[in-house]
């Protein structure tokens, strides 16, 4: 009889009880590569943007067109674009800008929209574009990462919560847009 190490002894215990070890199967990660956008890009940036729109229940509040991506994100534009890349194809963006804390006397990276497309989405390449804006935001002296998501979107508020980022739960966010803020722009201001 050849003497055992407790491990073998365990092993063929569970294996004349029918049990099998788990099968492991190695899956290569997709290589994602996050680049700066190119006015190149502005085509794919709009398509983009449309799919997320349809994603968010938002199609019919679209109004960008090609010229005005090429006005705002290329060149002096106010934000900026960044393209993800997965095993050489396209699938996702992100734009954003910088803002300002008053409270901390230090500037702020905005997230204003990322996307991957539905087939894409659990590779990884979310994580990698807003790890990616992450270091900007540290690398730039940043106080804060902030974006806004809908309070309907589960897999993202899981997400965002999966990686630390808290919900401003206290904050209400306020828009003028629009006719309104047409108005309210030319409204006589006048003591109350």
């Amino acid at each position: 009889m050849v003497a055992r190490s407790p491990i073998e002894r365990l092993l063929a215990v569970r294996k004349e009880r029918g049990w099998h070890p788990p099968v492991r199967v190695k899956c290569a990660m997709p290589a994602i590569d996050i680049r700066p956008a190119h006015e190149t890009d502005t085509p794919l940036i709009l398509h983009f943007i449309r799919e997320l729109a349809i994603y968010e229940r938002a199609e019919h509040e679209v109004l960008a067109t090609e010229e005005h991506i090429r006005a705002t994100l290329f060149g002096s534009g106010p934000a900026q674009a960044l393209i993800c890349n997965s095993d050489g194809v396209d699938v996702g963006f992100a734009v954003y800008f910088f803002n300002y804390s008053t409270w901390q006397g230090r500037k702020g990276l905005y997230l204003e929209d990322l996307y991957v497309t539905p087939a894409h989405r659990n590779t990884g390449a979310g994580k990698a574009l807003l790890q990616h804006l992450a270091r900007m935001a540290v690398a730039e002296g940043c106080g804060r990462f902030e974006w806004s998501v809908l309070d309907w979107n589960e897999p993202a508020l899981q997400f965002y919560r999966s990686i630390g980022a808290l919900p401003m739960n206290e904050w209400v966010r306020y828009r003028l847009a629009g006719p309104a803020l047409t108005e309210f722009a030319g409204a006589n201001i006048s003591r109350a």
